[in-house]
């Protein structure tokens, strides 16, 4: 009886700790570049692993990689006026989290049309592409929702991908959320949403809100540009 009792009473293990870079304009229009540790949690790898090093985003200045990015550059958006980057952050995505989280993606040049992108492109789990699934497309109509790159896993086309070596994973975000060229597709700049946040615990939501140090509160990062399609969850990391 003890022992089951001892049992029933164990804590489950806490999130695995990540490193995470940031680099962001603060309200002041100061510089802040750190790195910091935090859990491996949901909440804080939507932030952190969208785009892998070397995705060219269209900005005024033309088609910069991202990791050359910086706070103050002004990025084009699908709304047809450019915002400025206020923060980007960064990750690594190494060989041993093949199976323990989401994998990376690579969608093959014109999967979504001609120069859609221009040539393959590899993308983290946080990735969301402004494309309406096909089964959601009756009820959208003309509007055109961003659904997470899962959703269009194909096994030709989009496919996931295993990486031998480290890569670096990043996210940015402008001064309003957007849409943005990544490679020639339309893909989305962070936001993470009001329930993610409403979801979180307490202490979790404040520490994910002081790694952005440009935003005091959640409703600081504005509204959604375009709505979102539901999360797949059929495609979860494995325990």
């Amino acid at each position: 009886m003890t022992q089951t009792a001892a049992t029933d009473l164990e804590v489950p293990p806490p999130a695995p700790m990540r490193s995470y870079e940031v680099a962001a304009l603060r309200a002041d229009g100061s510089l802040y570049i750190g790195q910091d540790t935090a859990p491996a949690a949901p909440l804080f790898e939507s932030a952190f692993a969208a785009f892998a090093r070397g995705t060219l985003i269209q900005t005024v200045q033309g088609d910069i990689a991202i990791e050359d990015l910086q706070p103050g550059d002004m990025i084009n958006t699908s709304s047809g006026e450019p915002a400025r980057l206020i923060w980007i952050g960064s990750s690594s995505f190494i060989p041993a989290d093949s199976g323990r989280r989401l994998s990376l993606i690579r969608i093959m040049p014109d999967s979504f049309g001609e120069g859609r992108p221009s040539s393959f492109l590899t993308l983290g789990p946080a990735a969301r592409v402004l494309q309406t699934p096909p089964h959601l497309r009756a009820e959208a109509g003309s509007t055109r929702m961003l659904t997470p790159v899962r959703a269009f896993l194909d096994g030709v086309n989009v496919i996931e991908v295993a990486p031998p070596t480290p890569v670096r994973l990043f996210h940015i975000c402008l001064s309003r959320h957007a849409a943005i060229k990544a490679g020639g597709l339309e893909m989305e700049t962070f936001h993470p949403g009001a329930q993610a946040l409403r979801d979180a615990a307490p202490n979790l939501r404040d520490r994910f809100l002081s790694m952005f140090p440009q935003i005091a509160h959640a409703t600081d990062f504005g509204p959604l540009a375009h709505p979102r399609a539901p999360e797949t969850t059929e495609d979860s990391p494995k325990d």
